[in-house]
């Protein structure tokens, strides 16, 4: 296995790792470092890697945060409910009593709240997904899409000052604000947006303070990511060489580890700041992408 191929792996990692979670889009850094940084492998299998190593990076947000998201428990039943499950039919009987003993209800209706803001996604992006791949995935849209939502980021923070958030905790959360973050996710397929940019700009919009856009992005990723991985490994198919599963590997655990601390910074951040510097950002690194590849065209 050449040094080189493991080296790049681990940059793209690093990449992943910092652009998935901050709101600068993950898919834009991406399709910019392949400019510059292209692994030595098909092409079928880096538009598989470059999904794929999401997975790593929700592998962090599993890890820190499965007290929250894990919902399965042991209670102790109360004498007056274990006598009203025993009056029930046998399969009802059976069902409430795993309910009751087994599950916690916050945390179902948490995953519930998640699976409803994926159906815009699933409704509306997913079958225009491979079209929007071939036809939007080059620098222009990234720097424009950068551009943007830098400038959204901005006006939207100097608009919030005046506004109080009416939703302060994942549980305060309704299906209806959850079902409108997840339209704004849906702004996401194109390169150079950032899911976690426009599910954030959603939230806050719709009422949510910056800490539950923050988390309900995290979590609205991991059906996301999962999905979309499944999907690519699908169409590449389950056949890789030795020198693919290093690789993948490789993308896979920095990305892990990078977004452990990239989400650990964000959570810290957003409690003194807001998401004003993350607008400069995009719009600075926007006009430096329109700026090289139209050096580069005139000069090539």
């Amino acid at each position: 296995m050449n040094i080189i191929e493991i080296l790049k792996a681990v940059l793209l990692g690093i990449v992943e790792g910092i652009t998935e979670w901050l709101p600068i889009s993950s898919t834009g850094h991406m399709i910019l470092v392949d400019e510059f940084i292209k692994l030595n492998v098909s092409q079928e299998f880096k538009d598989f890697f470059l999904v794929a190593i999401q997975l790593g990076a929700i592998l962090a947000v599993v890890v820190l945060y499965w007290s929250k998201l894990w919902p399965f428990c042991i209670n102790k039943l109360s004498r007056q409910k274990a006598e009203a499950i025993a009056r029930q039919p046998a399969v009802s009987r059976w069902i409430l009593t795993f309910v009751e003993r087994f599950c916690d209800k916050k945390k179902w209706i948490l995953w519930f709240k998640i699976l409803v803001a994926c159906i815009p996604t699933i409704v509306i992006a997913l079958p225009f997904n491979d079209y929007i791949e071939e036809k939007f995935n080059n620098y222009v849209v990234v720097a424009i899409a950068l551009i943007v939502y830098g400038v959204f980021f901005i006006v939207i923070e100097d608009y919030n000052k005046k506004r109080k958030p009416s939703c302060t905790s994942l549980e305060k959360l309704s299906f209806k604000t959850a079902f409108l973050i997840g339209i704004f996710q849906v702004l996401s397929v194109i390169p150079g947006t950032s899911r976690s940019g426009s599910t954030i700009i959603g939230g806050i919009l719709v009422g949510t303070s910056r800490t539950v856009a923050a988390e309900f992005t995290f979590f609205l990723a991991i059906p996301v990511m999962v999905g979309a991985s499944l999907l690519k490994l699908v169409n590449f198919g389950f056949s890789f060489t030795a020198n693919e599963l290093i690789i993948l590997g490789v993308g896979c655990g920095v990305a892990f580890i990078v977004s452990i601390l990239a989400i650990k910074f964000l959570m810290s951040y957003i409690q003194k700041h807001d998401f004003k510097a993350f607008g400069v950002y995009r719009i600075v690194l926007g006009v430096l992408v329109i700026g090289y590849f139209v050096g580069k065209n005139l000069l090539g």
